[in-house]
């Protein structure tokens, strides 16, 4: 092959793949939310480097499962919703579906309480910034069309990068980081336990494997652009769990080093500016300001599309509102209710932030396991059936999450 002809293929690959672009960096980064922050802001705070070993996990199994969405969304053109209901019938779908729309609610609720305390530190009140935001996003899904949608999504994702830049400002001992990835210390108490079923539910969060399939339909991949998809999946992957690092790191070196508690991801803003300079803690708050806003059009749109998809109702965002009045209304409804719960005064945010990241991680093993079973089905999936590494995979995630959360449980009990 002459050097013309492979500058050809590589510039027509790279077109395909900046075309199929979108679905899994989008996915990735939306796990990078403000319970996600806060939960890593928490576990550096209070172990400093010592939980981050978690994180190479999470991201092997992150890659495993979103290629196991991808797949299964071009093989059969159907949201995983729609699999679980037609293969596990409707009494099951809907008390799994209870229990996510329930998680949802508590996450897009989050996602307001971020936006909320991000811009207290620019000194914006709650009662300005929250409403705004709010109506800002529900123009962008119902208003807008998913082309337009996916491209300021890609820019939220490109902004998250500002995290690196607040851990390399805090000088973080890097010594210390290898070392507690290489030697993986934890402490088996009630707190560590929730903290990492925290920082696992988060980074593979339940409703991610409904949004990641969902939107595969939506970009309407086919399986000959499998490949460039698991790309697109890798990059999102890696994105998420580099941004993930780069907040532990940042609250362990200046946070933990001085023993500074904090409750949320605000707090984490405001105390690096004494330790690590007034841009340290802007570019912190500026962050999480992103990550909300992106996070709070994603969660209820994602909730809204695996509700609707269980229950067959018709869902989109390219539908017109009398296509899909449901998805609207569903969409619609949760971005008010998680306004309203924020602008309750002295609601307990942290309370729900903290304990739907917990919710995700227990709700975490039901939708796998779905997940797996589905795709080893060779009625559904046919050649493209789970090959045994992605198998062995899954099972060893689904087995610790269910461990984790049995010693959440039985723990206290002895102690």
């Amino acid at each position: 092959m002459t050097l013309k002809h492979r500058r050809t293929l590589w510039l027509r690959n790279l077109g395909i793949f900046l075309a199929i672009l979108g679905p899994g960096i989008i996915t990735g980064s939306v796990d990078n939310d403000a319970g996600g922050i806060t939960t890593y802001s928490i576990a550096g705070a209070l172990y400093g480097y010592k939980l981050i070993w978690t994180l190479i996990p999470s991201f092997v199994v992150l890659i495993v499962i979103q290629e196991m969405n991808a797949r299964m969304g071009i093989v059969t053109g159907k949201g995983l919703a729609d699999l679980i209901r037609e293969n596990a019938g409707i009494k099951v779908t809907f008390f799994i579906f209870v229990g996510l729309l329930l998680a949802n609610i508590g996450n897009t609720t989050t996602e307001f309480a971020g936006v909320a305390g991000s811009m207290e530190v620019f000194h914006v009140s709650k009662y300005i910034s929250v409403p705004v935001v709010a109506i800002m996003v529900w123009f962008l899904v119902v208003k807008g069309s998913y082309k337009i949608a996916e491209k300021i999504f890609l820019v939220f994702s490109v902004s998250l990068l500002t995290y690196v830049v607040s851990a390399l400002m805090g000088k973080p001992d890097w010594h210390a980081i290898k070392s507690a990835v290489i030697r993986p210390q934890m402490d088996w108490n009630g707190q560590s336990i929730s903290l990492v079923i925290g920082i696992v539910g988060t980074t593979i969060a339940p409703w991610m494997q409904f949004y990641m399939q969902s939107s595969v339909i939506e970009k309407g991949l086919k399986i000959k652009d499998f490949k460039y998809s698991v790309v697109d999946i890798v990059v999102g992957c890696t994105a998420t769990v580099v941004v993930a690092f780069f907040i532990m790191v940042a609250c362990a070196s200046t946070l933990h080093i001085n023993k500074v508690t904090i409750n949320e991801a605000k707090d984490a803003a405001l105390a690096l500016k004494p330790l690590a300079g007034a841009i340290s803690s802007q570019v912190f708050a500026f962050g999480l300001f992103i990550a909300s806003i992106f996070s709070a059009t994603i969660l209820p749109l994602a909730t809204a599309f695996f509700v609707c998809e269980a229950f067959g109702f018709e869902a989109g965002i390219d539908k017109s509102w009398k296509e899909a009045p449901e998805f609207y209304i569903l969409y619609t409804g949760i971005i008010i209710l998680g306004v309203i719960i924020v602008l309750i005064p002295n609601a307990p945010l942290i309370s729900i932030t903290l304990w739907t990241q917990i919710i995700n991680g227990l709700l975490l093993p039901v939708v796998l396991v779905s997940m797996i079973l589905l795709i080893n089905n060779k009625k559904i999936m046919g050649e493209y059936v789970n090959k045994p590494l992605g198998n062995f995979i899954g099972w060893s995630a689904v087995v610790v999450l269910v461990g984790l959360s049995a010693a959440l449980i039985i723990l206290p009990i002895f102690s």
